[in-house]
């Protein structure tokens, strides 16, 4: 290929890209028309950079979301046999959730300084110490799979992150809005169904199917359940804090000012999901 025809193509992938980030991140890059022209171009690169990862995060939430769902109400092979069913289908949407928790990780990785939170590795390795037993073994596909239920709070989350990356205040309605719907569908998918999830759990105990996991199971099992549980009550003490303090007006000053303080450099800074 010569140099003019390598030229173009190059070219016409970068308009395509640009095209792309534009087309899926249009409203949350709205505010790149307001700087100068000098430092629009590093600007809107690095707000792409940040936007992108939260746009995956939110297809990911949804997809495998509603597939669990569909799985939790359809398939009869897993809900008559939570601990040995045919693991097929949940195997599936395992290998999706395991495969964006590798992304992110290296993600978290890779951009420490920025987006470095401990919650959020420890969340990862405990997720992916689990599934890696129903992905390898079969076993456990019901109580995979009713865990990922969780990720339909995501969107949500994400929304949260993109409201504050563009300076709304907290008492803005659309910030308000978002915030309570994500403090109800978080409670609802990981607080709500924790005694659900748990008496499902402790019917197994005793019967053959669960000595027939083995030691290395039953650990990996209960022990990351119980870390996932913690963290999620942690997140939702501090989501319920952040939309008490949006809902009474405790937090539109202090954000605004904060906004107005905050250097050019911290405009595409990394929000952590869980705090207010």
């Amino acid at each position: 290929m010569d140099t003019d025809t390598y030229g173009q193509h190059r070219y016409n992938c970068i308009l395509m890209n640009r095209h792309v980030a534009e087309t899926y991140a249009r409203p949350y890059l709205m505010i790149t028309h307001l700087l100068p022209l000098a430092c629009h171009h590093i600007y809107y690169v690095d707000l792409v950079c940040v936007s992108i990862p939260r746009l995956v995060s939110t297809v990911h939430a949804l997809i495998v979301g509603l597939f669990c769902l569909y799985i939790l109400w359809f398939d009869d092979a897993v809900n008559a046999n939570p601990v040995w069913g045919d693991p097929g289908l949940v195997k599936l949407n395992v290998a999706i959730t395991c495969g964006y928790l590798l992304y992110d990780l290296v993600l978290l990785a890779c951009n420490w300084s920025t987006m470095g939170d401990s919650f959020f590795v420890c969340h990862h390795l405990a997720a992916l110490y689990a599934y890696g037993y129903v992905l390898t073994r079969g076993v456990l596909p019901y109580f995979a799979n009713f865990r990922l239920i969780s990720e339909l709070s995501t969107p949500f989350v994400n929304q949260r992150w993109f409201f504050e990356a563009l300076k709304y205040p907290r008492s803005h309605r659309m910030v308000v809005l978002n915030g309570v719907a994500m403090a109800v569908v978080f409670f609802l998918v990981r607080i709500a169904v924790m005694p659900s999830y748990w008496a499902s759990v402790f019917a197994t105990f005793g019967t053959p199917d669960f000595e027939r996991l083995g030691l290395g199971a039953q650990v990996a099992w209960i022990s990351s359940c119980i870390a996932l549980d913690i963290l999620n009550t942690i997140w939702m003490y501090k989501i319920t804090r952040g939309c008490y303090k949006v809902i009474t007006g405790r937090g539109g000053r202090k954000v605004k000012e904060g906004a107005e303080a905050s250097s050019s450099s911290d405009k595409t800074k990394h929000v952590n999901n869980h705090t207010d």
